[in-house]
């Protein structure tokens, strides 16, 4: 097992800036996303981790040893694109040698090699087919073998998982986290999908616009993001914009707001967010639960059902709440109902308000 380190790196095309000033460490056997939308340079830095861009500025160290100028195929890495790439005209077997064959293995010490990274991807059956005979996962599942057949030191993943379908999706999500901690490889994914992230890794990196704007485990980046684009981007959110009175923050409708997280001096300006499903939604009538002390009254003015869950959205004063609530009740409350709003303080977290 290697660790990766990227630092100071910065890459620019003619007078865009891609990447700014990267700095972050990937512990060794350990799975981290690189998370963001479109434009924000996750490829790119995976790519110059992979050697395939040079950084017009910083550093990239594999181990102990600097790789910012090693050509891709001298850094032992193995990787996976969203395309698969794999020769049609060659057998499942076959396409899985090929990085041993670059290497100089040939005959019996690959044909085991091959054989030990298809048992370890589930498909020790399949050496003889070819791609177009295989279903789209398991032609993911010969991508994996390839990148990992030469027991490289860093798997890195670029969307490998997007062009499947969302059961497909799914299983190799399962099959890829099975794969990863067996091997017990340093890997890099690149990704879009949130839900994606935080389920597969041990640290998710959100990039916007060329920088890391936090990286952390799954829960604390989900449960205590720092920025605005952060907490937006892992998911629904509910904003208050404040200022801080007497330990709680104080919004222009008359809301006070408490939270348990440290607040600057009175009169300061904070932006607070809390994730729908912290709240809890009940009729008028229903008792207070223990440790909810945020409370405000409202009205439901939109209710979407989707079986298992509901998706309410609330009016209390001007101030629109978005709530999900499993489907426990006989009768979902609907439209016009009067409800209370309650969550506690834990649940309300100070963030930036950048824009």
């Amino acid at each position: 097992m290697t660790a990766v380190d990227v630092t100071a790196i910065a890459k620019s095309y003619g007078k865009v800036e891609v990447l700014s000033d990267i700095t972050t460490h990937f512990p060794e056997g350990s799975f981290t996303s690189l998370l963001g939308p479109s434009g924000s340079g996750k490829t790119t830095l995976l790519r110059i981790i992979a050697g395939f861009v040079i950084p017009d500025t910083g550093r990239v160290t594999i181990g102990e040893r600097d790789v910012t100028r090693v050509p891709v195929w001298a850094r032992n890495i193995g990787m996976v694109f969203q395309s698969y790439a794999l020769f049609p005209h060659m057998s499942v077997a076959d396409n899985v040698a090929f990085g041993l064959a670059q290497r100089g293995v040939k005959g019996e010490p690959a044909r085991r090699e091959v054989q030990r990274a298809l048992d370890m991807v589930h498909l020790g059956g399949f050496g003889t087919r070819k791609p177009k005979q295989l279903s789209g996962g398991q032609q993911q599942r010969v991508a994996l073998a390839r990148a990992i057949v030469t027991r490289p030191s860093v798997l890195l993943l670029d969307e490998p998982l997007s062009a499947l379908d969302r059961r497909l999706r799914q299983e190799m999500q399962v099959e890829l986290l099975r794969i990863q901690r067996e091997s017990g490889l340093t890997t890099i994914f690149v990704t879009h999908d949130q839900e994606e992230a935080l389920t597969l890794s041990d640290k998710v990196a959100i990039l916007d616009r060329g920088r890391i704007v936090q990286i952390g485990a799954p829960t604390e980046v989900y449960e205590r993001p720092r920025t605005r684009f952060a907490a937006e981007f892992l998911g629904d959110t509910n904003f208050f914009t404040g200022t801080v009175a007497d330990g709680r923050v104080s919004l222009r409708n008359g809301m006070r707001i408490a939270t348990a997280s440290p607040l600057p001096a009175n009169g300061a300006p904070v932006t607070l967010a809390v994730r729908p499903e912290k709240i809890t939604v009940a009729t008028r009538d229903a008792a207070p639960e223990d440790g909810l002390t945020n409370r405000v009254e409202g009205a439901i003015i939109a209710s979407l059902y989707s079986g298992t869950a509901l998706t309410y959205e609330v009016d209390a004063a001007g101030q629109r709440f978005k709530i999900f609530a499993q489907n426990r009740d006989a009768r979902p409350l609907a439209r016009g109902d009067e409800v209370t709003l309650s969550w506690s303080p834990d649940h309300t977290v100070p963030i930036e308000d950048a824009p």
